[in-house]
């Protein structure tokens, strides 16, 4: 095993028990899976997390025999959506599932999360859709689950929990935390009259936002101009500063 691979484990662990730290998840019910070259590192079914070490990560191969795995133990019973939205969708090298409180809430009650708030716009749409119930573990989830994340990032499972993808875990296990945070917000808008919901113009015109968010390495000679000199103020603070003397 890799020192890379290794890390990958270890982070995997790491992701699961922050679910529970940060109230997302209970016990055993989620899984995470990582994407790792060739193959997909998934936890194992039904490990308390504060038991699991990197070597019990089970391992499933992206591009053999649909279903193949290896490892100690026999990978999470929720597999099969883990594996088909790695095979078909190249840019995820996550997938995070909860049974959140107030998602899995509005999922049993087949309410999608519209925009009614700009972070909507995380999800890569106006609203969070729900996939209709099937039974956990099966194909058949496996294919409404699919439907439910075109062109979106995460959906939630009728009477079942959450779905949330990523570049990495910790992005993924980001957008798992932010789900729960609108579904929440939605809960409590109505039980005070219902939610105003943004246009799908504007969810469009976050996403573009989006793309530009978060830092950025600066152009090259920006720092340089940016620079103040020793003291603490720059030439023109300077001269100010001895004009109002």
């Amino acid at each position: 095993m890799t020192k890379e691979e290794l890390e990958l484990r270890q982070g995997i662990i790491e992701a699961c028990r922050s679910m529970n730290a940060l109230g997302v998840n209970q016990g055993t019910s989620g899984n995470i899976s990582a994407r790792h070259g060739d193959v997909m590192l998934i936890t194992p079914s039904g490990v308390p997390y504060d038991q699991l070490k990197p070597a019990d990560i089970a391992e499933m191969t992206l591009t053999g025999a649909y279903g193949d795995w290896s490892g100690p133990l026999q990978p999470s019973s929720e597999w099969r959506f883990h594996l088909d939205i790695m095979r078909s969708r190249p840019e995820v090298g996550s997938v995070v599932h909860t049974h959140s409180t107030y998602a899995t809430v509005l999922a049993i009650c087949g309410k999608e999360i519209p925009a009614i708030h700009y972070m909507v716009a995380a999800s890569g749409g106006p609203t969070i859709r729900v996939a209709p119930y099937e039974t956990y573990g099966t194909p058949a989830l496996s294919t409404q689950a699919l439907a439910a994340l075109k062109d979106r990032s995460c959906c939630l499972l009728r009477n079942h929990g959450v779905i949330a993808t990523g570049a990495n875990v910790k992005r993924a296990l980001w957008l798992a935390v932010e789900v729960e945070t609108l579904a929440r917000q939605y809960y409590l808008s109505l039980s005070i009259g219902g939610a105003q919901v943004l246009s799908d113009a504007e969810i469009a015109h976050v996403i573009e936002k989006f793309k530009s968010y978060g830092p950025r390495p600066k152009p090259a000679g920006k720092a340089a101009r940016g620079r103040q000199p020793a003291g603490g103020k720059t030439a023109a603070r300077q001269r100010a500063g001895s004009r109002g003397r």
